[in-house]
């Protein structure tokens, strides 16, 4: 089959730039550029005697799949001796079977008494989450329980964590240096979260992303503290979701998988944490979290495009609702990095800037979806970091191709132009979703690359675990993501 113009066109682009990290060097071979990027990596705070991390952990909460397994959260609320429970959704899916199915066996249990809260915004706000967070404060539930997508299950563990911390602003636990970054020390209310897309995995991490507008970028908290314990992947829960729903939910497992994948190995993080309540729960790629990632990509790979083919996909949508926690595992341990480090500020932007509206989102407001925000970086990203670990790069490449590493079409690629196939692969999987083309697509101009590099830069928790970025983020930083947004302006 003959090469697209697009293709060609995309190749030709992508081969003008060196796929170094260092983006100045004429050679890029894997030794060199290995050289490169631990040159590039510092420290998170200057230290005088610096020990690399030895250890890792596996945390996530424990997972019921299977169809109409909703019906059963009322049982598991009593067997937790729930006294009362907050119930958190969002006007869509208040209205929705997920809901009424959650309520009923809640209405089934005697003497189990909730409260509803269904005035969760999609891709919450610091003024939202202040809302859900004082209506939690008054009631004081001994219990919670999500119903809905990542936005609802993150805004219930903000409910949670300030519930418990009376007195606590916002801020005191906000991911530094946006916020402060506390830990958190005190045990959280049992937390239950039923997922009615196939994306975030927050069903199973301790992390929890808000769009703080007056910044204009997101940000969020990340403590193994907030992860809920038990959730509940209900099969039936998805077949409401509009196509282009479905389609943004898994590009973020796409990219929660890859980038857990390619972050920097556990080991060559540092500072060594002083007491383990310190260790991050982005810890850098494992071997535990890449079993999990691997799988995902390439379950997402296989069956993204057939639920955006046809949503009535029932094996389809299964699959990645496993696929989407899944990836939740590997990246609430691992981490993400570039991607998701750039869509914060590509969202957060946007609701002064383009004002774009996506399609099949039926909300009065502007908004660039979660995955396609992570996704508009994506080719130019993995161009980036291919060279920092090109045999992990190429075992993406192989499972976009369809094929294994052992394939000559993929084993004799050059590690020098791994990242370049790597490039054209992702974009030709995003063309074949319907992906905006670019930066551009959604209204961006040259003139915003400067602003989206500056709501990046305060991206420490994902920008410290990024191949290639020194974690002081300075010029070296700063050159780096200019680069790739003009590289994801279009392709």
């Amino acid at each position: 089959m003959s090469a697209s113009r697009n293709s060609i066109l995309r190749l030709i682009n992508a081969s003008q730039h060196s796929a170094c990290p260092c983006h100045g060097c004429g050679s890029a071979g894997p030794l060199g550029s290995h050289h490169a990027v631990n040159q590039l990596r510092r420290l998170a705070t200057p230290v005088n005697h610096v020990e690399k991390e030895y250890a890792f952990e596996v945390a996530a909460s424990n997972l019921r799949f299977g169809d109409g397994v909703t019906r059963e959260v009322g049982m598991d609320l009593k067997n937790l001796k729930a006294t009362k429970v907050g119930v958190f959704t969002d006007p869509v899916i208040a209205r929705l079977r997920p809901m009424k199915t959650a309520l009923d066996s809640l209405q089934a249990q005697q003497d189990l008494p909730f409260e509803v809260y269904d005035r969760v915004v999609a891709e919450p706000t610091e003024d939202s989450w202040r809302d859900a967070i004082a209506w939690a404060r008054k009631h004081d539930f001994s219990h919670f329980l999500a119903v809905g997508g990542g936005s609802v299950i993150d805004t219930a563990k903000a409910a949670n964590l300030f519930t418990v911390y009376k007195d606590a602003d916002l801020m005191d636990f906000i991911n530094a240096p946006v916020g402060k970054g506390l830990p958190i020390s005190d045990k959280l209310r049992p937390l239950i979260a039923i997922p009615t897309t196939a994306g975030t995995g927050s069903e199973t991490t301790g992390a929890a992303i808000v769009d703080i507008t007056s910044k204009s970028f997101k940000t969020g908290i990340a403590s193994r503290a907030l992860k809920p314990i038990l959730g509940i992947v209900d099969t039936m829960n998805t077949e409401s979701c509009p196509r282009e729903v479905h389609i943004s939910a898994g590009l973020d497992v796409l990219f929660h998988s890859m980038e857990s994948y390619t972050a920097i190995p556990y080991t060559e993080r540092t500072p060594r944490p002083a007491n383990p309540i310190l260790r991050p729960a982005y810890q850098g790629s494992n071997p535990v979290a890449d079993i999990f990632s691997l799988w995902a990509l390439q379950t997402t790979v296989k069956y993204l495009p057939r639920v955006a083919k046809n949503v009535e996909d029932e094996e389809a949508r299964r699959q990645m609702l496993l696929a989407a926690s899944f990836a939740g595992i590997g990246f609430g341990n691992a981490g993400v990095h570039l991607c998701h480090g750039m869509s914060y500020p590509i969202s957060g932007l946007n609701k002064k800037g383009p004002k774009y509206k996506h399609p099949g989102y039926l909300l009065d407001h502007p908004i660039i979806p979660h995955g396609v925000s992570v996704a508009l970086t994506g080719p130019a990203v993995f161009q980036f970091t291919a060279p920092s670990s090109p045999d992990r790069h190429r075992q993406a490449l192989a499972i976009f191709a369809g094929t294994t590493v052992s394939d000559p079409s993929i084993a004799s690629i050059p590690d020098s132009d791994i990242g370049l196939h790597l490039y054209e692969a992702i974009a030709r999987f995003l063309d074949g979703l319907g992906v905006p083309r670019g930066l551009k697509a959604v209204g961006y101009t040259s003139a915003d690359i400067e602003r989206l590099v500056e709501g990046t830069l305060p991206q420490r928790r994902v920008l410290d675990l990024a191949p290639g970025i020194g974690n002081f983020v300075g010029e070296d930083g700063r050159m780096h993501l200019t680069r790739m947004i003009e590289r994801s302006m279009e392709y």
